[in-house]
């Protein structure tokens, strides 16, 4: 399996994070890719290579270019305005607020586009979002080119970025921008398979209220977990979009016998939408030992898990969204490439 890497998505560095009520350093950080690519590379998954530039038009092609041109300027209008740390929201458009006006000052856009308080913008944070979404579209070219799966190790991680937000350690939706190239390249319907443990929240914003993308997410109960405000059962889409969103919500605790049944639902889905390629949305993170999550799959699951992916037949580019027991998130990651490729 081809698999797509750049050293320039290790540019950000973040070194806040607010999580249980305090600043700590963040679960998702530059060390998860060099442990996913050394276990890749030991395991002879496939060949690494780096991937080409896109510039900004596929971004805007699913993003507000008001967003991304914030994205693009905040870190400097942050240390303008005379700021010590990093970029986090301490105020948003709330349901008493206002929502329909964009405040000038730094502190205020932030609250705008931003969906919490867990995510800071610290330097080479663009640069890194940029680098992410070429390793992904460099991911889709080869098996668009090819026929042949292809895995993209992003990071940042895209799923819970929205159209015009940003959060859960995501800034451009990696996923939406490889579904939205295909299409434009003449794909008639795409499949998004989201199986990180949270709800591919920006995803299913993104494609809402369209029939060309079919988008699924399986993952722990938004009662319970982030982003807590999507990710039920009866959000199905909207308009024509309507039976073309998917969502698997999981209670605490649910193990792979369970997780698959699920999984099995998903790929019937797939197949009776015909969609003609499958992007996976792959997180790590329902492994039972992540530090931030409540699934309970052992590492021999994430095997299986890509031996069903790979049961659809389908032209399928893999993209790494979360995954954070640092230690087996290499290990688990390769599993899911092994058994895909039949090993």
């Amino acid at each position: 399996m081809q698999v797509y890497h750049s050293e320039a998505t290790k540019l950000r560095r973040a070194r806040t994070e607010l999580h249980d009520g305090q600043l700590m350093t963040p679960f998702e950080c530059p060390e998860r890719v060099d442990l996913v690519l050394a276990q890749l590379r030991d395991s002879g998954v496939g060949p690494v290579a780096a991937p080409r530039e896109h510039g900004l038009a596929p971004v805007l092609a699913v993003h507000d270019a008001a967003y991304v041109e914030f994205l693009s300027t905040c870190w400097d209008e942050w240390q303008a305005a005379g700021h010590g740390g990093e970029a986090i929201p301490t105020i948003w458009p709330t349901r008493t607020m206002r929502e329909d006006r964009i405040p000038g000052h730094v502190g205020g856009k932030l609250g705008y586009y931003a969906l919490g308080g867990d995510t800071s913008i610290s330097p080479g944070t663009f640069e890194a979002a940029m680098a992410s979404k070429d390793v992904a579209l460099s991911a889709y070219e080869h098996t668009a080119s090819s026929g042949q799966p292809s895995f993209g190790l992003c990071r940042p991680p895209g799923h819970h970025a929205a159209s015009d937000q940003f959060g859960g350690y995501c800034f451009f939706n990696n996923a939406a921008i490889v579904a939205q190239r295909a299409l434009d390249d003449g794909h008639a319907r795409v499949a998004i398979l989201d199986v990180d443990f949270h709800h591919g929240n920006g995803t299913q914003q993104i494609f809402y209220g369209r029939d060309d993308v079919l988008t699924q997410s399986i993952h722990g109960d938004p009662d319970q977990c982030f982003p807590y405000y999507l990710g039920h059962a009866d959000e199905k889409g909207e308009g024509p979009g309507l039976g073309y969103n998917v969502n698997y919500p999981l209670p605490p605790g649910t193990d792979y016998p369970t997780w698959r049944e699920r999984l099995e639902l998903a790929l019937a889905e797939i197949s009776d939408k015909q969609a003609s390629l499958l992007v996976v949305s792959l997180g790590v993170d329902t492994f039972e030992g992540d530090p931030i999550s409540s699934f309970r799959l052992k590492s021999d699951d994430f095997l299986d898990m890509g031996r069903r992916l790979a049961s659809l037949g389908l032209p399928t580019v893999i993209l790494m969204e979360g995954g954070y027991a640092v230690e087996e998130i290499g290990v688990n990651v390769a599993k899911v490439l092994q058994g895909f490729q039949g090993a």
